[in-house]
C-alpha cells in the first residue's frame, strides 16, 4: 500500500508494478492524484544531462555544501547518478520538457547550482511531471486507487507493519486495509506554519503516522524559508524568476545581495537570500505594505518574449493576484516556510527501520538535503527516492506470508475506531478546531521562524504542549458522515500538533546555526558537536531526542560561503 498520490507516491507505485506484475497495489490519497501538491511544482529539476560541461560529482558538491554539510554523502552520491535515468525515463513517459533549438531538454540555473542543470517546462514542471506519472501508472492493471480517502493509522503487530487504517471520505466508514508493506508518500507539514506555499492538504499526515508506529523523525529543526511569495496570499513565485535573470532590490532600487552573496546574488541558496531580504527589512531597506513589509522582485528588464516563452505561469500569477504586469511592473515578495527538508528517518532505500514501513518525498529524511535543500533537488528526488521505496517495499512484500484480519491487528483497528467516532467526532462541547489550528501556526510563525533563540523555543514548545492539551477538548461541529471535512480537519490537525512539536525541541537541541536553521543566541557552526542528525522519538510526555552520525566520503566540511 503506498498512501500519498504525489510524485514519490506515484512512482513507488509504478516501480513496484514493474518489478512484480503480480503485487495487488493500493494507492490510498486524500485527494483526487492530479490535485497532489507536487502539481504546484514550478520551476524544475535537477539532473546532470549535459556531460558537456557537468558532472556527478559537480551536482554532488552542490547539493552537499547546499546542505551545510549535513547530508549523508552517500545518499547524494547515490541520488546524483540515478537522478539523470529518472529524466530520461521520464521524458520517455511523455513529459514536455521544454527544448532548445538543437532538441536537447532545456536547462536553466538555480539557486546554489554551479552550473545550468535544472530541465524545466516552461514553469510548470509540476503538473506536466505528476501528468506524465499519473498516466503511466493506469497503464498497471494491478495498482488500485483509493481517492478521496484519508489514512488515519498504521497498523503495527508484533514489531512490524500489517496494513493501514483509512476513512472513505465519500461515506464516512472507517476501513482495515491489509497490507505486507506500506509506504509513506505524504508530503510535508507547511500548513503547521501561518504563511507558507504549501496548499491544504499539507498537514504532515505521514510523518505523524510514523512517529506514532515508533519510527523517529529526523533533522525536523530543518525548515526551509522560499525568499518570493507573494505577500497576502503566501502564493510562491518560482526560483525560475531568478534563474531566468530576475533582480532582488530593496526600497532603495539597490540589488542588495551584493552584501550576502557577492558571487551568486539572486542564484544563492534559499536559506541565505531569505534571511538577506529580513536584514534589509528590519535595517528599513524594504517596503511597507498592508500585508507587512516586502522587497521587489525586478523581471521588466528580461522583456514580454522571456516571460511569455519561459515564465508564463508567473506572469498569470502575478496579474491574477495582484493586478500587475511583471513585464513593466515589479512583483513584491518576502520569505515564508516553503519546505521541510527534516522527515521520517529512512536509509539510502526508503526503509524506516520499521519492518514492513517505507518512505520518500518530502515526508522522508533520507538526509540528502540536510540543513538547505537546493532548489530543482526535490522533484528528482521524489523521483529517484520514491522508486527505491517501492522496489524495496515490494521485494519485502514478495517474501511475506499472506495476512490475516484476526486479533489484535482487528483490535488495533476497532481501537482506532472508538478514537475517531467516540472521542473525536462524538462530543457535543468543547474548543473550535479553528481556534487551536490559528494559534499553533501563530506559535510556530513567531517563535521558530526564520531567525531563532532559546526564550522563543521554549515559549513554542510550552505554547504547543498546551495546544495538544487542549485538542482533547475540540469539538467537531459537523456530525454527518459524508465528506465530513470537519472531522478530517480535526484528524489533519491533530496529526500537525505531533508534528509541530518536534520542530521547537529538536531546534532547541541544536545550539548552533547551519543552513535553514539559524540561531541568534549561537550565530556560529559548531562542526564539533553538531556535525549530527538530531532524531526525535515520541515518547507520551516530551519528545526524546537522539543523535545520528552523518556520512561523510569524499567532501570535508568546509566554510559555506558563495
Amino acid at each position: 500500500m503506498i498512501i500519498g498520490g504525489g510524485a514519490a507516491g506515484l512512482r513507488a507505485a509504478i516501480a513496484a508494478a514493474e518489478l512484480n506484475p503480480k503485487l495487488d497495489i493500493a494507492i490510498v490519497s486524500k485527494v483526487y492524484p492530479m490535485r497532489s501538491h507536487t502539481v504546484s511544482a514550478e520551476g524544475g529539476m535537477a539532473a546532470v544531462l549535459r556531460t558537456d560541461y557537468d558532472n556527478f560529482d559537480l551536482h554532488a558538491y552542490d547539493t552537499i555544501k547546499g546542505s551545510d554539510f549535513l547530508a549523508d554523502q552517500d545518499t547524494v552520491e547515490f541520488f546524483v547518478r540515478e537522478a539523470p535515468k529518472e529524466a530520461v525515463r521520464l521524458e520517455h513517459w511523455g513529459c514536455p520538457f521544454s527544448r532548445d533549438p538543437d532538441g536537447r531538454i532545456s536547462v536553466r540555473a538555480f539557486g546554489g547550482m554551479s552550473v545550468k542543470r535544472t530541465l524545466f517546462a516552461t514553469d510548470k514542471i509540476g503538473f506536466h511531471l505528476l501528468h506524465s506519472l499519473f498516466q503511466t501508472s493506469l497503464k498497471f492493471e494491478n495498482i488500485r486507487r483509493y481517492d478521496e480517502w484519508f489514512a488515519t493509522s498504521i497498523l503495527v503487530e508484533n514489531g512490524r507493519v500489517d496494513g493501514v487504517t483509512a476513512i472513505d471520505m465519500r461515506s464516512g466508514d472507517l476501513v482495515s486495509f491489509l497490507a505486507k508493506a506500506v509506504v509513506i508518500a505524504t508530503g510535508g507539514c507547511g500548513r503547521i506554519y501561518q504563511f507558507t506555499t504549501n496548499g491544504w492538504i499539507k498537514t504532515g499526515d505521514g510523518m505523524a503516522l510514523a512517529y506514532r508506529a515508533g519510527v523517529p523523525l529526523k533533522d525536523m529543526e530543518m525548515v526551509q524559508y522560499h525568499p518570493t511569495l507573494l505577500p497576502n496570499t503566501g502564493i510562491l513565485i518560482t526560483e525560475a524568476a531568478r534563474g531566468e535573470g530576475g533582480h532582488l532590490l530593496n526600497k532603495d532600487g539597490e540589488r542588495f545581495l551584493k552584501r550576502y552573496v557577492p558571487n551568486k546574488m539572486e542564484l544563492g541558496p534559499r536559506d541565505i537570500l531569505s534571511r538577506a531580504e529580513m536584514t534589509e527589512i528590519k535595517e528599513g531597506r524594504g517596503f511597507e505594505g498592508p500585508y507587512g513589509s516586502y522587497v521587489h522582485l525586478d523581471l521588466t528588464h528580461l522583456g514580454e518574449e522571456t516571460i511569455e516563452a519561459k515564465l508564463p505561469f508567473v506572469k498569470e500569477l502575478a496579474e491574477k493576484y495582484l493586478g500587475i504586469d511583471p513585464a513593466h511592473e515589479m512583483i513584491p515578495v518576502r520569505p515564508g516556510q516553503h519546505y521541510m527538508m527534516g522527515g521520517v528517518h529512512t536509509d539510502i532505500h526508503g526503509y524506516t527501520g520499521l519492518p514492513g514501513l517505507y518512505a520518500a518525498g518530502e515526508v522522508a529524511c533520507i538526509s540528502m538535503n540536510g540543513a538547505n535543500r537546493l532548489g530543482s533537488n526535490s522533484l528528482t528526488e521524489c523521483l529517484v527516492f520514491g522508486a527505491e521505496a517501492g522496489i524495496g517495499a515490494a521485494q519485502y512484500a514478495t517474501k511475506q506470508a499472506a495476512l490475516s484480519f484476526g486479533n489484535p491487528v482487528q483490535g488495533l483497528a476497532l481501537e482506532e475506531e472508538k478514537r475517531i467516532y467516540d472521542k473525536v467526532l462524538k462530543p457535543e462541547q468543547g474548543e473550535k478546531i479553528s481556534t487551536i489550528r490559528t494559534e499553533m501556526q501563530k506559535a510556530m510563525e513567531e517563535h521558530v521562524g526564520i531567525y531563532r533563540d532559546e526564550n522563543n523555543l521554549k515559549q513554542a514548545c510550552r505554547l504547543i504542549g498546551d495546544l495538544k492539551k487542549r485538542m482533547k477538548n475540540a469539538v467537531v461541529e459537523d456530525k454527518d458522515r459524508v465528506y465530513n471535512t470537519d472531522l478530517v480537519s480535526a484528524l489533519e490537525l491533530d496529526f500537525m500538533l505531533d508534528v509541530a512539536e518536534t520542530i521547537p525541541y529538536a531546534a532547541l537541541a541544536r545550539k548552533e546555526s547551519r543552513g535553514a536553521h539559524s540561531r541568534t543566541d549561537y550565530p556560529k557552526r559548531d562542526d564539533d558537536q553538531f556535525l549530527k542528525h538530531l532524531v526525535v522519538y515520541q515518547t507520551g510526555t516530551v519528545p526524546r531526542i537522539e543523535t545520528m552520525p552523518v556520512t561523510i566520503t569524499r567532501w570535508k566540511p568546509e566554510a559555506r560561503v558563495y
